[in-house]
C-alpha cells in the first residue's frame, strides 16, 4: 500500500474505530468478540483500501464488511450465541442501576434476534442509519430493512425484560432532572 493511502487508512481507523466496535459490539454482545470483529473487518478493508476508499461512503463498505463478517462466524462454526456475561456490579444512583438493568435487557432481547434482524435493529434505531442505508450495507431493498424492522421489533415487545416500550426512544437523565434523547 503506497503511503499516501496507509495514511488514509490509518486516520479512518482512527475516526471510526470506537464506533465501529459500538457497532459490532450490538451485533455480537460481547466486548472481545466486538473487537475482534471489528479487527477482522478493518483487515479485509486495508486488503482492498484502495476500492473501498473510492467509494461513496467508505464507512458504509466497511460496515457492510463488518455485518458479512458476524454473519461468516455463524456460517463457518454453526455457532449457537448466548450472552451470560453479567454487566459489572454498578455503585451509584438507583437511576443509573435501572438504566443498567434497561440496557442489559435490551442486550439480551438483541442476542435473542436473528442475526439479519439485529444487524437491521442495530444499524436503524441504534446507529440512526436511514432505511436506505441500512439496506445499502446489508444488500437488500428497503422493504426487506422495514419488514425485518417490523419483525424484530414484535420479538422484542414480547421480551419480558423490557420494561418499558421499545418504540420509544432510549433515555437518560441529565443532572438537571431534564430528559435528552440519545
Amino acid at each position: 500500500m503506497q503511503a499516501k493511502q496507509e495514511a488514509e487508512f490509518q486516520e479512518f481507523v482512527r475516526a471510526r474505530w470506537s464506533r465501529l466496535v459500538r457497532t459490532a459490539y450490538l451485533l455480537t454482545g460481547d466486548v472481545h468478540h466486538a473487537e475482534d470483529l471489528t479487527q477482522t473487518a478493518l483487515a479485509k478493508a486495508y486488503r482492498s483500501w484502495r476500492r473501498v476508499s473510492r467509494s461513496d461512503s467508505p464507512e458504509a463498505y466497511v460496515r457492510r464488511m463488518l455485518v458479512n463478517c458476524n454473519s461468516d462466524r455463524f456460517r463457518k462454526r454453526r455457532v449457537v450465541e448466548a450472552l451470560t456475561a453479567a454487566p459489572p456490579e454498578t455503585a451509584g444512583h438507583e437511576e443509573a442501576v435501572l438504566q443498567a438493568d434497561e440496557r442489559t435487557a435490551l442486550i439480551t432481547a438483541l442476542a435473542g434476534l436473528p442475526p439479519r434482524q439485529r444487524a437491521v435493529v442495530v444499524m436503524r434505531y441504534w446507529e440512526d442509519l436511514s432505511e436506505t442505508e441500512v439496506a445499502e450495507v446489508l444488500g437488500c431493498s428497503p422493504g426487506t430493512v422495514k419488514s425485518q424492522a417490523s419483525k424484530a421489533l414484535a420479538k422484542l415487545r414480547t421480551h419480558p425484560g423490557l420494561g418499558r416500550n421499545v418504540d420509544e426512544p432510549v433515555r437518560s437523565r441529565v443532572p438537571s432532572g431534564q430528559e435528552v434523547s440519545r
